[in-house]
């Protein structure tokens, strides 16, 4: 195991991260570390690496294109007027503002499913009075990606009924039938986890407060009494936003659906075509970074899975657990840590670790809903605290508007400790108790 290519490759990436290398040169660089020592040659470890970044190409273009229409609707003042009926509503309670932060983190991934695209449109324009009340940022991060977690772990509808659906289909493939309708019985166990973890961070570890320099930047000031009316820019805004929602809802396509949110808000008159080219520009600015992050993750993921090492891992991991379910359970939790930190996408984990994690349980008598267990919580750790995952980029995207806050150590380092410790311990107390 200690000379495992994934192993060594997924060490090498979050060292990289630590001493401060760009995310995409430190995801290059333990790519092609990984594909070398799995003695793969040095020009197929980048044509592998580039061939694969196709693989995240419609979630690179959709950033880009929810970038513009962030900053679009960010034009026409709607995120200001919902960011100071906020400001009034927490009426200077710090604790106040990161609970409702965290409540509409939830709901992005179940009752209205757009994931992080509500982060840049929201979270810079409450910057100001986050400043106002020395709010330490790395809460916000981890009540954001508590929210961005949390819903698809443990509800089985939105994003959680994807989840779910996925764990019960590559179950039943390898061997152990189980319903998806009853998966969220054992992963509320991972999901208490999820919210020790936020507690703790929201009122233990971050709540000191934290000074923060008063940045010139394009957000408006919500520390001023004066209101804003609803006007028809700000209806022409939901009216945008929300058919961007119904097209990604009924087609399936969020880029179509940014698309003809612009347009509809052209249309109604809350932009001006001539600053269509502006709005793009910052809509780029705003989310390329992580467009590119994710294009480089899918091709680190694509190297990673040719290198044989993930099947190694899990076959050594097999042999090392003996007969015990207590050891059997942390080590293939553990396991799938590694592995999503490596892949960045809880989702795509899953059919890597169901091969053997199945036949496995199976022989140490575990039962579907234990497994349902091991294999969600081991496939939802990397999530958190992985530099690759959408679930600590899209946070850094909204918190970073000013240039104050770090990716790694602001939000990857916060939400690697606070959630993923209680998700070892939840996810093998639930494997025992079923």
């Amino acid at each position: 195991m200690l000379t495992n290519p994934v192993l060594l490759s997924v060490i090498l990436m979050s060292v990289l991260c630590l001493l401060n290398l760009n995310v995409i040169l430190s995801l290059i660089i333990a790519a092609l570390f990984g594909g070398i020592l799995s003695g793969i040659p040095l020009n197929e470890v980048m044509n592998i690496l580039v061939g694969g970044m196709g693989g995240n190409a419609e979630t690179a273009l959709s950033y880009i294109l929810l970038g513009a229409l962030a900053t679009a609707i960010h034009e026409t003042g709607l995120a200001t007027l919902l960011s100071k009926k906020i400001a009034k509503t927490i009426k200077g309670k710090r604790y106040v503002l990161l609970i409702i932060i965290a409540a509409i983190s939830c709901l992005s991934q179940n009752l209205i499913p757009v994931h992080i695209a509500f982060i840049p449109i929201l979270i810079p324009s409450l910057l100001k009075i986050m400043n106002i009340l020395k709010i330490d940022r790395r809460g916000v991060a981890c009540a954001l990606t508590f929210g961005l977690k949390t819903p698809y772990i443990a509800l089985p509808v939105g994003f959680g009924l994807i989840f779910h659906g996925i764990i019960a289909d590559q179950m039943t493939a390898n061997g152990m039938e189980i319903s998806k309708s009853i998966i969220w019985k054992g992963m509320a166990f991972p999901a208490i986890g999820m919210i020790v973890g936020v507690l703790v961070a929201i009122f233990i570890s971050y709540r000191k407060p934290r000074e923060y320099e008063e940045v010139e930047f394009t957000e408006p000031d919500l520390s001023e009494d004066e209101d804003i009316k609803f006007t028809r820019s700000h209806f022409a805004a939901l009216v945008g936003a929300g058919t961007a929602l119904v097209i990604q809802l009924t087609i399936g396509s969020l880029p179509l659906g940014a698309i003809v949110g612009l347009g509809i808000m052209v249309t109604f008159g809350a932009i001006k075509w001539k600053s269509l080219n502006d709005i793009t520009n910052n809509g780029i600015h705003m989310m390329g970074f992580i467009a590119f992050v994710m294009l480089v993750a899918s091709g680190y993921g694509a190297v990673i899975r040719e290198t044989g090492g993930v099947q190694a891992l899990v076959d050594v991991t097999a042999g090392i657990v003996g007969e015990s379910k207590f050891f059997a359970s942390l080590i293939m939790i553990i396991l799938g840590l590694i592995i999503t930190m490596g892949i960045g996408t809880s989702f795509g984990t899953i059919p890597i670790i169901a091969v053997i994690y199945v036949p496995l349980c199976l022989k140490l008598g575990f039962s579907p809903l234990a497994t349902a267990i091991l294999i969600g919580t081991a496939a939802a750790l990397g999530d958190a605290g992985s530099p690759a995952s959408d679930s600590t980029l899209g946070p850094t995207a909204g918190l970073n508007a000013d240039n104050q806050h770090d990716h790694i150590w602001d939000t990857c380092v916060p939400t690697f400790l606070h959630f993923n410790i209680p998700l070892v311990i939840f996810g093998v107390i639930g494997a025992m108790v079923f």
